[in-house]
């Protein structure tokens, strides 16, 4: 690896042989029926009109996914008259966001909408179970130290949604309304409002909406996002989606990842009846459904790698068929800070979906912001509201940054690899966290969202490449296997030192030296 990996390497061995010291010296409501949420045209009829008209709105949102109806029930709850676009308010039907991890479902208790997971079938999840080569670790959630009804949760994310729009519906100062987002109104760049559509009796009709500040969460306004920041996305990979029915997991309560090749298969529960399998596919480009191409490549390729509890369920999935693909895209955030607008949610952020950490990383977001807006009546002088705003970008960093880099990084360590040092970094990083104690605790609690530190991360991902490296020079090194060494610590510079460049180096690990961390909210 190139000179310019080579201090950071030194310094993260230095903190990850510290951290391994230490840790040497220190040396462990199911079954809810399902109620259903409401269609869309009860939700827009639950809206009170005292919102007024558009142009009464404080806050346009655009979107009303999870970022989009948490924010405006949040700034709702605040006293602002919110006003909320979303393109189509029937029950999404995806086949990712349906996991929350604790540290997530701590943010939507600070949001007052932990009962959104009520009612809907949803699980508890307690941690995860990682399976390679026929061995298998278990890897709780450090959750001691909370109530104990903090767990992750995991659900239909259709059913999550319309929870959380059901509950902004019924607030008197929104206004959810069926329409989609055209084009942002700017005058002179400052952002005034939105142009949208809507059908009224079959017609299309064009509306206005005016509002000092326009919030867009919904990620499929590419038009909007590439107005608002500069987006770099990635595909790394796609999701092959199925759903086992009455298929009983190995570890109940867990998340299941089997490291297979080329890449990790995930099983998680969504019901009480039923497990969402997502097998990895990288690359853009999957098998063709319509011609059984996909069928046979998971019959073939992907159904041999399971364990053994899961196979017969497997097959049964394939064979009712409903396969379904999704591409994961990861995209660093890169805003233009722009008058009168700001992007939230998958809009503005998003990462691999292989940890789970979209739903907390937006959660924690929207945290920030309200505390930012808290203290703000008059969101009228878009410049200052845009200046003190910047300072959302830096004070989301720790949870956010900690999160994507897990990700990407993650991603990469669990795929197989026909480079030798990368599977052994693979096969390190499984017996790492088999060690359990702090091995399994640290990389969890940062994974589950409960621990947002960054040099944490890095501390445990160089102490798995050093780990890594102790395991190929025991008994004896030899020439081979210190050169396999030294590439597994190359490697692992390669991976994790570019998502650490694209999050910011500055932001990610010394905020307060970033000038918008200290910016005073404007002038009333």
């Amino acid at each position: 690896m190139g000179s310019d990996y080579l201090f950071g390497a030194i310094l993260a061995s230095l903190l990850a042989a510290i951290l391994l010291f230490r840790s040497r010296v220190k040396k462990a409501r199911i079954g809810a029926e399902v109620t259903g949420a409401p269609p869309s045209s009860t939700l827009e009829s639950n809206v009170a009109g005292d919102c007024g008209s558009s142009e009464g709105a404080d806050i346009i949102v655009v979107g009303a996914g999870v970022a989009g109806s948490a924010l405006a029930y949040t700034l709702a709850q605040d006293g602002r008259k919110v006003h909320v676009i979303e393109r189509d308010l029937t029950e999404p039907d995806r086949i990712v966001g349906e996991l929350l991890q604790p540290g997530g479902y701590l943010k939507l208790v600070e949001l007052g909408l932990q009962d959104c997971v009520e009612e809907i079938d949803a699980q508890r999840v307690l941690g995860y179970a990682l399976f390679k080569d026929g061995k298998t670790t278990k890897l709780p959630y450090p959750l001691e130290k909370f109530h104990s009804d903090v767990a992750g949760r995991s659900f239909h994310n259709g059913r999550f949604i319309q929870r959380m729009r059901e509950k902004v519906s019924s607030l008197p100062n929104v206004r959810l309304e069926q329409g989609t987002v055209t084009t942002l109104l700017e005058e002179n760049g400052t952002v005034k409002g939105v142009i949208y559509k809507t059908k009224t009796n079959g017609e299309d009709l064009q509306k206005t909406a005016y509002a000092p500040l326009t919030i867009v969460c919904d990620g499929c306004f590419s038009n909007l996002r590439r107005a608002l920041c500069s987006p770099k996305v990635d595909v790394p990979s796609c999701f092959v989606g199925l759903v086992l029915e009455n298929c009983k997991l190995p570890v109940p309560n867990h998340g299941h990842v089997i490291l297979a090749d080329p890449s990790p298969i995930l099983f998680y529960p969504i019901s009480s009846t039923e497990v969402r399998c997502l097998v990895d596919v990288p690359g853009q480009k999957v098998p063709s459904i319509a011609n059984g191409e996909m069928a046979n490549y998971l019959r073939t390729v992907v159904a041999p790698q399971l364990p053994p509890e899961l196979y017969g369920s497997f097959i049964g999935a394939i064979e009712k068929g409903n396969i379904r693909t999704h591409p994961n895209r990861s995209m660093p955030a890169a805003p233009h800070p722009t008058p009168g607008a700001l992007l939230m949610g998958d809009a503005f952020n998003m990462r691999h979906p292989l940890t789970g950490g979209g739903m907390t990383v937006a959660l924690s977001d929207i945290v920030v912001l309200r505390n930012l807006l808290k203290p703000l009546r008059n969101l009228h002088d878009a410049a200052s509201l845009c200046k003190y705003l910047e300072s959302f970008y830096t004070l989301r960093k720790p949870v956010a940054s900690t999160i994507n880099t897990l990700a990407g990084a993650l991603y990469k360590v669990f795929s197989a690899s026909p480079d030798k040092a990368r599977n052994e970094m693979r096969q390190a990083c499984f017996d790492y966290l088999s060690l359990g104690g702090v091995f399994s605790a640290g990389p969890i609690s940062l994974l589950s969202g409960l621990n947002p530190r960054p040099l944490s991360l890095v501390a445990h991902f160089f102490a798995v490449a050093i780990y890594g490296v102790g395991r190929l020079l025991v008994p004896f090194p030899s020439p081979n296997r210190m050169w396999i060494g030294a590439r597994l610590i190359s490697g692992a510079c390669g991976i994790i030192f570019p998502i650490i460049k694209a999050e910011g180096v500055r932001q990610m690990f010394f905020p307060a030296m970033v000038p918008a961390y200290y910016r005073a909210p404007p002038a009333k």
